[in-house]
């Protein structure tokens, strides 16, 4: 089988190209910097250099292929977060029109059965809605939960303040969570297998926890162990957001996601179309690996 890989050597994207090429599968894995792509090249993967933004790019890219993965690369400085997701996905939906590929798998979002209120997520939905509607192809969209990553985030306040926190806090068990390496796991098995058909969605998470256990987990690991989640008022979140350097737009984005993380709403359709068996990191798992962050 012929594999495309969107995404470079990203968290997702790398090991994902690794367990294919592993498998014996030819693999062309798309970037933007050929020299972040020297291990893949090693193992046997051929690179495509360009960008997701540039069509006929892409369609050259995935000519002669049988499946692709798909994903959307950040965006920190667009004032259209919605609408930059959107656009992505009709560029891949251009190159796949123009492809031999039959099957995509596309990194999409837990909240992204929602058209509105969920922030940047919404630009995944309308991806999704876009892809949908390709002749021919079966889309599996993979929908994982809340980046254990997205935790880093809060390394200069643990240091500064002595807190972890956001716009939102969530009730224990109420908060799923993914490590990345069980996405590209889950990415794996959907290309690997391609029993898929139609349109179809998968949710993924390796564990469910709450924002109280997040902040008491991380502290013990770092050796502070009465580290507290601090629920901020939207305006602290924001300003704090565009301190770090984040868009306008980008920021009122995710005080919205925040928003809508805090009333539920995000996760709802992940609890009626519950994943079952987690993946393999465990928060306790993650927190080791934070502190080993925070300590460097």
């Amino acid at each position: 089988m012929k594999y495309i890989i969107t995404g470079g050597s990203g968290h997702i994207s790398k090991p994902l190209a690794l367990a294919l090429l592993d498998a014996g599968h030819q693999v062309t894995v798309v970037g933007r910097n050929a020299a972040h792509l020297d291990e893949l090249v090693g193992k046997g993967a051929r690179v495509a250099i360009g960008s997701v933004e540039d069509v006929p790019f892409l369609t050259k890219a995935f000519a002669g292929a049988d499946a692709v993965y798909l994903m959307t690369p950040p965006n920190f400085t667009t004032n259209d977060t919605k609408g930059f997701y959107e656009q992505v996905a009709k560029n891949y939906a251009q190159a796949i029109k123009g492809s031999t590929i039959r099957y995509a798998v596309n990194l999409s979002s837990i909240g992204a059965h929602l058209a509105e209120g969920v922030g940047p997520v919404n630009g995944l939905y309308r991806g999704e809605q876009v892809l949908n509607k390709l002749e021919g192809v079966h889309v599996k969209h993979l929908r994982p939960s809340y980046f254990y990553y997205n935790l880093y985030s809060n390394i200069d306040l643990i240091r500064n303040m002595g807190i972890m926190g956001g716009n939102f806090s969530i009730a224990a068990n109420k908060f799923p969570i993914v490590d990345p390496a069980d996405i590209a796991q889950a990415a794996a098995e959907e290309l690997l297998q391609l029993n898929f058909t139609g349109n179809s969605f998968r949710y993924i998470a390796s564990d469910e926890t709450g924002t109280d256990a997040i902040a008491k987990t991380i502290g013990q690991a770092i050796g502070k162990a009465d580290l507290q989640w601090v629920h901020f008022t939207d305006e602290q979140a924001y300003n704090g957001m565009l301190q770090a350097g984040l868009s306008e737009d980008l920021a009122r984005n995710y005080i919205e996601m925040g928003n809508a993380m805090n009333s539920g709403i995000m996760f709802e359709d992940y609890w009626k179309n519950h994943p079952g068996k987690p993946g393999k990191t465990s928060l306790a798992d993650f927190a080791r690996t934070f502190a080993t962050v925070y300590s460097a």
